[in-house]
């Protein structure tokens, strides 16, 4: 119990592995919230919200063992448009959603370049090796191959030089080559790659230098955009508060309130609504 409650003080995801959790009693609750006239959104959100992926996922075991049926289906058949969307993504293991996201972006109509991005400068090199190992086995299909196949210039390849990078170090002495950087030329690498490059290329190399100084700052940022912009880009928003909500919400929220002067919070409050609004700020996690 003391090893658990100090893992739980290091942990700066908003959401938690439940501590009395029981996949049995999970399975049959969701199941009497669907079932008669009638479903209890509510109710499924406030348990799926609460419980870690690996826990939900042995609450699909529980309840294919005891109902026959598919739990990502039966809940697809009762919930709709964005929400179903979420539930769907808090669902499927998490470099399973990166592996999917990543070939609904290159598969899709166009290119999602911002799913691109966002992913494969983001990720560690272990989650990323982990990713192409599953891309192959659910897509049939080489990762590489298929950004190759929709990508082309210094973009595509740095995309590539991405995907092969195993160990990546560690985040400080990257921090001392920008410092080196800063005093050699007299400014910020980001203000060289904006002068000196454009479009996805800029994108892909800022968003890299910004996760190597900080991922929260970089995801803060990206939420931030995601709802401030005309209209909400519901698949960052969604795809951002489901891959961070267990391992680094709280730092996103800190880093949020002190760039912008505004709680993560209240913005989506004001950029959402319903019960697709009610999974978000579950996810979030409170207010700052």
């Amino acid at each position: 119990i003391y090893c658990f409650s100090l893992l739980l003080q290091a942990y700066r995801g908003s959401v938690k592995p439940f501590v009395n959790f029981n996949a049995k009693q999970d399975a049959e609750f969701l199941h009497k919230a669907m079932k008669g006239i009638g479903t209890d959104e509510d109710a499924i959100l406030m348990l799926l919200s609460s419980r870690s992926n690996d826990q939900r996922q042995q609450i699909k075991a529980a309840y294919k063992k005891t109902y026959g049926k598919d739990l990502v289906s039966a809940l697809k058949s009762e919930l709709g448009g964005l929400l179903e969307s979420l539930i769907v993504a808090l669902m499927t293991p998490p470099i399973e959603y990166d592996a999917s996201q990543l070939h609904k972006a290159l598969k899709g109509a166009g290119t999602d370049d911002d799913a691109l991005i966002e992913i494969l400068a983001s990720r560690t090199g272990d989650q990323i090796k982990d990713i192409i190992k599953v891309y192959k086995k659910e897509f049939g299909a080489k990762l590489e191959k298929d950004i190759c196949g929709d990508t082309s210039g210094y973009y595509q390849k740095l995309l590539v030089i991405l995907l092969q990078v195993q160990k990546i170090k560690k985040r400080c002495s990257r921090a001392v080559l920008f410092d080196t950087y800063k005093k050699l030329y007299g400014s910020d690498i980001e203000d060289s790659i904006e002068g000196e490059t454009t479009g996805n290329l800029e994108n892909l190399l800022l968003a890299v230098l910004k996760c190597v100084r900080s991922v929260p700052d970089y995801f803060a940022e990206v939420l931030y955009k995601s709802m401030r912009r005309a209209g909400t880009d519901d698949s960052t928003l969604m795809r951002t508060m489901v891959s961070r909500s267990e391992l680094d919400m709280l730092d996103i929220r800190a880093s949020f309130q002190k760039k912008y002067g505004v709680s993560l919070y209240t913005t989506i409050q004001e950029d959402t609504s319903g019960d697709y609004q009610k999974a978000l700020l579950y996810l979030c996690g409170g207010n700052d």
